[in-house]
């Protein structure tokens, strides 16, 4: 059996960030008078270029420049407390000589910040940002572009996302996906993904190996 390798969403996974976005987005949803009451919801797994070209198209371009200075700010300012057992995972897997990548519709400046809080060095063999794409999730370029780094077919890797649109990337690029139910319910998540569990914590080298199968 080849062991597939791990490709690794962001927010939602590895960091529980989702929540500080709900509050975030939704104040930006009143302010600039979207009328969609869970747009805190639709923009999750999406760049801020993704989120501008598909909710804020019609606005002026000082508009647009505003919210993206607003997002981007407030990226690289907020806290990333890690999810219950998800970088003790990674480093499990990385103990099992597992190919590990990080896929997010981040910026290299938060990622930056975020490097700087948590003690994640050296546990990616490739990065994939928003800065390293051209096409945000649901689009699979970030996760075909991760594979192609770690020099593994599409469909000898496994995803771990949270997102709608993530898990959408993943399966689209011939990827099996593991859910977390973080950000949606596991009654929302069915049928979209091949497993679905509520976070990292306590899983076991052997839990990996059976979803390689």
């Amino acid at each position: 059996m080849k062991i597939k390798a791990a490709l690794f969403d962001f927010d939602g996974v590895l960091v529980d960030t989702e929540r500080l976005y709900n509050i975030f987005w939704a104040e930006m949803g009143k302010r600039h008078h979207i009328a969609d009451p869970l747009f805190f919801k639709a923009v999750k797994g999406s760049t801020i270029e993704g989120i501008i070209s598909k909710f804020f198209a019609d606005r002026t371009e000082e508009e647009k420049r505003q919210i993206t200075f607003e997002s981007n700010n407030y990226d690289v300012n907020m806290d990333f407390p890690p999810m219950p057992g998800s970088l003790e995972f990674v480093r499990m897997l990385k103990e099992h000589h597992v190919p590990t990548a990080l896929v997010t519709s981040s910026c290299n400046a938060k990622l930056s910040q975020a490097f700087k809080q948590l003690p994640i060095k050296g546990l990616f063999d490739t990065i994939v940002s928003a800065d390293r794409i051209t096409q945000g999730k649901p689009d699979p370029m970030c996760y075909l572009l991760a594979a192609k780094d770690l020099k593994y077919a599409p469909s000898d890797c496994l995803v771990f996302e949270d997102s709608f649109a993530g898990i959408e990337a993943g399966n689209r690029a011939g990827m099996n996906v593991i859910a977390l139910s973080t950000t949606n319910t596991e009654e929302e998540l069915k049928g979209k993904a091949y497993k679905i569990v509520p976070n990292l914590k306590g899983l076991s080298f052997d839990d990996y190996l059976k979803w390689c199968l």
